[in-house]
């Protein structure tokens, strides 16, 4: 019997035991599922700035995403929205990314088996790579804004994806549409556009776009690494 837990924040994710799912909907990890798709080689997910700095230092082709408190980081290639990406090329390259949410949970989850990263444009991906697993402890982790404050958006796609991992029903159509007024509503904000490009929101919300989930890994070096794992 599969034991699935929805856990909240920081906390949430240094408690996640067996495979856990660290899920940040806007936008880290909708983020990552579209560098992957754009033909991105490697995802690095950092906690630290500073040593995002550092390998782009050591290694002048890597590109640099991220953000803190939404804003593109100084020096950096892209921020953290996919609209933005879709204007750079990152196809064979290795992508350094940093937030303010996503990344930290990753950071933390450190009694987790396996680690895998979350968003509504992977679920149905995640919750099929799951039951392959044939895992019997699931955390799946919502890392809410700035890792600080729940959000609607990561609740509901944990919901979802336990949805379909026990079969039961969950309407998500509805759920999208109420994020539009809720924590979503900063994408439809004209004074809040620079930062949180209204296409974002439709880019995050496409529910299971991709048939791939983001996996965690560890290079030889130490570094922790994202790929791209294809289901059948």
């Amino acid at each position: 019997m599969m034991n699935i837990t929805i856990l909240q924040l920081i906390e949430g994710a240094k408690k996640a035991k067996g495979l856990t799912v660290i899920i940040d909907v806007f936008r880290a990890f909708s983020m990552e599922a579209y560098m992957m798709a754009q033909g991105a080689e490697k995802v690095i997910p950092v906690g630290d700035v500073q040593l995002a700095y550092q390998l782009k230092k050591e290694n002048p082709s890597i590109v640099l995403a991220g953000e803190r408190h939404g804003k593109i980081l100084p020096g950096f290639d892209t921020g953290n929205s996919p609209w933005e990406l879709s204007q750079i090329d990152v196809k064979g390259k290795t992508v350094v990314h940093t937030t303010s949410a996503g990344t930290q949970g990753i950071a933390n989850a450190i009694q987790a088996d396996e680690i895998l990263g979350g968003s509504l444009v992977t679920a149905r991906a995640i919750a099929k790579y799951i039951k392959q697993s044939g895992a019997e402890e699931v955390s799946l982790v919502c890392m809410g804004l700035e890792a600080l404050a729940e959000t609607e958006e990561d609740t509901l796609c944990a919901e979802y994806i336990k949805s379909l991992l026990l079969g039961t029903e969950l309407d998500i159509e509805k759920g999208i549409e109420l994020l539009k007024v809720t924590s979503g509503a900063k994408f439809f904000d004209p004074s809040q556009n620079d930062v949180f490009p209204e296409p974002d929101f439709g880019m995050c919300t496409e529910v299971d776009k991709f048939n791939f989930v983001l996996r965690l890994k560890q290079s030889p070096d130490g570094l922790h690494y994202m790929e791209k794992y294809e289901l059948e």
